[in-house]
């Protein structure tokens, strides 16, 4: 049950009631009605906006109509009270008999509960990680890694059909950087003594396994060609091998992309697709010949040595860009964003209808040129979302944490998942909004305590699992099956606490499809936070007040209730967790 859904129906029936009395036009507009909670608990339960909107065709002012909307709607058995609140809204206290029926319809649900088929299907691309293939991912490339993997789950669970992408930057130079610095460690491999790496070649330990591979397939074969042959051979052969070391450092946390596309298949020499897409572009009108203003950005001495020069340019100043961009460059080739044009018509032609870039904090300048290439390719019909993700700061104890020698330059991705796990590095990367920096502290993350909300979460669920254990113990399995807690009476749950926790799981469906409409996983996690503490709560209550005790060995009805209740949250913490990547413990 999505409690606000089926709230905005109770509503939209008592507008029903209106339309037939002619208090309503019967063409009145019902879409922009909004069922949400209060911003502030104490004013109920539930409000809503429907006489604000619907005031104007009534003919009303809007208290005027919400009066007359609160007095059907207290005549329904769920509704305790309807009130009319400031210029308007109305506000609804549910009554205490509905929380029972939500939490037995929350119970038959089970794992599926929140799930729902908001996003009817449409096709979503959500590209993450991306990064270019000369070295192991680093911890930066983890927050977008994490992000870009639980938003794509977010958008699965309430009905959206997903792609994740991987997109495989391999046809710039730095790829030849990654083959001269390959054969340098395949040289050393063959026992010729390397020195010091030279400036501008990758320095880490991680590229001696690939001189390692390159001596084993090849012998000494490679030494005695030219660079011009030898290169292409020891580039594709690298790339290969930093491809299997990014994809193990990303199963490592769980991220398991279905799609990666090479740029070269878009933008290398052997490609024709960016030469073929310039007449789908001059077809459409999105291209032109002519000269660009030198950016302002410039200094003045790089003004002055602006090329000045027609060109062919594409018009996504007409789509929202700051300026028009070039295609191709002066010696004929094509321009990076060529490719990115290329690309973007290619994901518009494999039928998705929104594309989400997830990318690093520095490439914030891309976000309107990408916006605005997918809706000139795609004529309006597709759009691109691009979310940036703010760096990690790496502490241990306060103290910045030092460069991985293996890398030579940064932290690795896998270093941090070795020493904590992939559960604490996904909740904690996603425990911030991604476009806010991200402190990461080693001994913070794995102390045991209510300041580490990995810890208390995952905490919670085990507590729920070790009263199962305990139930079973003390009554045995068939005492305590699933068809004896599905029959078991909720309207037995009349603590104030009890009452908070179904309000909270009945938030849960529409959390979630807020989450994917707004594109921000760290919601969830905000969630799943909450309803710990709530839950931890009620267990300490329960040590001062016993008849508050999940267990009551001489009041088996209530302990059914309650074992029931239990399992509720269970399943919500369970999904959640399980949304954001992070394994559901059932022991601590």
């Amino acid at each position: 049950m999505n409690l606000f859904a089926h709230f905005k129906a109770v509503v939209e029936a008592a507008l029903g009631e209106l339309v037939k009395t002619n208090v309503l036009p019967k063409d009145a507009d019902f879409s922009r009605i909004a069922v949400e909670s209060p911003r502030d608990a104490a004013h109920g339960d539930i409000t809503t906006n429907a006489a604000m909107v619907l005031a104007k065709p009534a003919g009303q002012t809007p208290r005027q109509l919400a009066e007359m909307i609160t007095d059907l709607l207290q005549q329904d058995d769920e509704i305790e009270a309807a009130e009319v609140a400031g210029p308007g809204f109305i506000n609804l206290r549910l009554a205490s008999s509905f929380w029972p029926k939500l939490a037995a319809e929350a119970f038959k649900l089970g794992d599926d509960y929140g799930r729902s088929q908001t996003g009817g299907g449409e096709r979503v691309n959500v590209e993450y990680v991306s990064a270019n293939p000369t070295g192991p991912l680093h911890v930066g490339h983890c927050r977008g890694a994490v992000f870009g993997d639980a938003l794509a789950n977010i958008l699965q669970t309430v009905g959206y059909d997903v792609v994740r992408e991987y997109y495989i930057n391999d046809a710039g130079a730095q790829v030849d950087v990654l083959a001269r610095s390959a054969y340098l460690r395949y040289r050393e491999a063959l026992g010729e003594t390397i020195g010091e790496i030279p400036e501008g070649l990758y320095p880490g330990d991680y590229l001696m396994p690939v001189g390692e591979a390159l001596k084993t397939q090849h012998g000494d074969a490679l030494l005695s060609v030219a660079e011009t042959d030898w290169l292409p051979v020891v580039r594709e052969f690298a790339i290969a091998m930093m491809l299997d070391m990014i994809r193990d450092d990303l199963a490592s946390l769980n991220i398991h992309q279905e799609v990666f596309t090479s740029e070269q298949s878009v933008h290398g020499e052997a490609s024709t697709k960016v030469k073929d897409i310039l007449d789908v572009l001059r077809a459409k009108g999105l291209v032109y010949e002519g000269r660009l203003e030198p950016p302002k950005s410039l200094s003045e001495a790089e003004r002055n040595d602006w090329e000045n020069r027609d060109q062919l340019l594409f018009r996504s100043s007409e789509h929202g860009d700051d300026t028009d961009r070039p295609l191709v460059k002066s010696d004929g080739s094509f321009t990076y964003f060529a490719s990115d044009v290329a690309y973007a018509l290619d994901k518009f032609e494999r039928g998705f209808s929104q594309m989400i870039y997830v990318l690093g904090a520095d490439h914030s300048g891309y976000v309107k040129r990408l916006e605005a290439v997918m809706h000139a390719v795609s004529g309006g019909q597709s759009r691109a979302v691009v979310k940036l993700c703010q760096l990690v700061k790496l502490f241990r104890g306060g103290e910045p944490v030092k460069m991985s020698k293996r890398a030579g330059e940064f932290v690795t991705l896998r270093e941090v998942v070795d020493e904590v796990g992939p559960d604490v590095v996904r909740f904690m990367m996603l425990y911030r909004k991604n476009e806010a920096p991200l402190d990461f502290d080693f001994e913070k993350v794995t102390e045991q305590s209510r300041e580490n909300p990995v810890f208390y979460v995952q905490y919670a669920h085990a507590r729920i699992c070790s009263v199962f254990r305990n139930a079973v113990q003390e009554f045995g399995e068939d005492a305590v099956s699933v068809d004896k807690l599905l029959a078991s009476d909720f309207n037995l749950l009349q603590d104030d606490a009890e009452i908070a926790i179904l309000k909270r799981i009945g938030e849960y469906p529409k959390l979630l499809e807020a989450a994917a409409a707004s594109h921000e996983p760290h919601r969830v996690a905000f969630y799943l936070y909450d309803l710990a503490s709530e839950f931890h709560g009620l267990w300490n209550k329960g040590k001062e007040s016993p008849q508050l005790r999940f267990i009551l060995a001489s009041c088996m009805h209530v302990t059914l209730a309650r074992l029931a209740f239990l399992r509720v949250i269970r399943y919500v913490l369970g999904n959640g967790l399980r949304i954001m990547g992070v394994n559901p413990v059932e022991e601590m």
